[in-house]
């Protein structure tokens, strides 16, 4: 089995250079909902020496909650929120040679789409009119996989290794007791059965049959180079072969 690691890099905590070395696929922030045009130059830089695939990945412009706070803007706004960022991203990686893979959405934005396939197709749509190539990360057994299949071309689904699932396979709410995995042992078992499975597991038991293409872990959280060794050996000794989209 082929599976691509991603994580969410570019946004000025964690410890980007050496997730670099343990995961395949970089989300590099857009300089929106944190970093900088600085910052997002350099994580391409650090991907590249890295092999590591770069994607574009907007939010909200919401610095003071890192984008995790639900806006609800006109198709107009978040058209232009999505093409700036898009742009933005695809500008910085061609004055270093570099390809830009991947289109993933970030935060609170993210969730509203894995809930509104309209929302979900607005903001594909818009990055796809700038970059017309771009594969695009969705959350699995969504409303943004529906979109996805929806406006056709290239897609790939995600889970992730350290948040919990409701049944809907949509994100448990941060602010719930146990949204966010801490122990890299779990992450990596529950991941593992996950890729058996064929599925989604909710925090319930409930099992929702998902295509699984890669698995993201966030890199501002403290463990995150910790569970990325652990999720990446744990997928190797499995059998499982690592490679970008």
């Amino acid at each position: 089995m082929k599976l691509d690691l991603n994580a969410d890099l570019g946004e000025g905590c964690g410890d980007d250079a050496a997730l670099m070395g343990v995961i395949t696929s970089a989300n590099i922030c857009c300089g929106i909902h944190a970093g900088g045009p600085v910052l997002m130059a350099q994580s391409m830089a650090q991907a590249a020496r890295a092999g590591v695939g770069i994607g574009a990945h907007p939010g909200f412009e919401d610095r003071a909650h890192f984008g995790r706070t639900r806006q609800d803007l006109g198709l107009a706004d978040l058209t232009a929120l999505i093409a700036y960022q898009t742009g933005a991203a695809l500008a910085v990686a061609q004055t270093q040679g570099l390809t830009l893979r991947h289109f993933k959405l970030h935060g609170a934005l993210a969730n509203m789409a894995s809930e509104d396939a309209d929302l979900a197709r607005a903001c594909y749509r818009a990055a796809r009119a700038v970059a017309p190539d771009l594969v695009l990360m969705v959350l699995a057994a969504t409303a943004q996989e529906q979109a996805a299949r929806d406006i056709g071309g290239p897609w790939a689904g995600e889970i992730f290794a350290d948040r919990a699932y409701n049944d809907d396979a949509t994100l448990v709410d941060r602010a719930r007791p146990g949204a966010v995995l801490h122990d890299p042992a779990v992450a990596a078992a529950r991941i593992l059965e996950m890729l058996h499975a064929g599925a989604i597991i909710a925090r319930s038991g409930h099992q929702i049959a998902a295509r699984i293409d890669t698995v993201c872990l966030h890199g501002d959280t403290p463990e995150a180079l910790v569970m990325a060794r652990a999720l990446r050996a744990a997928l190797q000794g499995a059998g499982v072969t690592l490679a970008p989209l």
